[in-house]
């Protein structure tokens, strides 16, 4: 997961509206948002590689999302699958900030990593960048592969694109069309993270289409004030085109 915009309780008819691009190399098995066989409380997509998911959601109401931090220089071989930071949660029981602060001896094992977990109380963030433990106060936000709200242009873009939606009608529908961009930012508007410039150029769309590289999925999550969940996945093969679409409404186990 490459792209997460998201509004904590900013909106009177839906405490969580999740907006989200998931960027991959398409030659690693992907399955897309399903209830799980195997734990059947889990709605979310699956990694066939490492069995973990990058955004999924439980009918317990419990949220996760992961993104990558992107740095090349410090990868660490045989690390543990990111992937199961979410399944993990989503298959616990610990509050949000309890499961995040248990995370914390263990987190430098993984490669870099920003985490959202939340349930019907509360959301919560951690990167092993940064190593603190924050519950997150109502309002939007933005993240990518870096922290939270760092100022890409990208994130910049798509949370001026949320919190502009909000007032209006924000449908799955409208949450994709707001992730369909891909729009190139300026030279001069990119960070460096170590990847070489033709790749910043490349990975600073809101939607990514890149050489075998690019937006896998993009995903609509509103979860609703009465305890519904409207889940809505597009799909996308190499060149852009969309491949499959899923539509999921899942009512809470309160």
């Amino acid at each position: 997961m490459c792209l997460i915009l998201f509004a904590h309780r900013a909106h009177p008819a839906y405490p969580l509206v999740v907006a989200a691009n998931r960027d991959e190399w398409f030659r690693r098995p992907t399955a897309p948002a399903a209830f799980w066989p195997d734990a059947p409380d889990i709605f979310a997509g699956r990694d066939l590689e490492q069995r973990g998911t990058w955004l999924g959601i439980t009918k317990r109401g419990r949220f996760a999302a992961v993104t990558n931090y992107r740095d090349p220089t410090s990868q660490i071989a045989n690390a543990p699958s990111r992937g199961q930071l979410v399944s993990n949660f989503l298959l616990a029981d610990a509050a949000p900030v309890d499961y995040l602060a248990a995370l914390l001896d263990d987190a430098r094992r993984y490669n870099g990593f920003s985490l959202l977990v939340g349930d019907t109380k509360s959301l919560c963030y951690l990167s092993n960048r940064e190593g603190e433990v924050r519950t997150l106060a109502p309002g939007v936000y933005g993240l990518s592969n870096h922290l939270l709200d760092v100022p890409w242009p990208k994130v910049q873009r798509g949370k001026a694109r949320l919190a502009d939606q909000l007032p209006n009608d924000v449908g799955a529908d409208a949450l994709l069309q707001l992730l369909d961009d891909t729009t190139l930012a300026a030279d001069n508007e990119l960070p460096s993270t170590g990847v070489s410039l033709d790749w910043e150029r490349k990975l600073s769309s809101l939607r990514i289409v890149a050489d075998g590289y690019g937006t896998r999925s993009s995903t609509a999550l509103l979860v609703h004030a009465n305890h519904v969940v409207d889940f809505v996945e597009r799909s996308f093969d190499e060149r852009g085109t969309e491949i499959g679409r899923v539509s999921q409404q899942i009512r809470l186990d309160l």
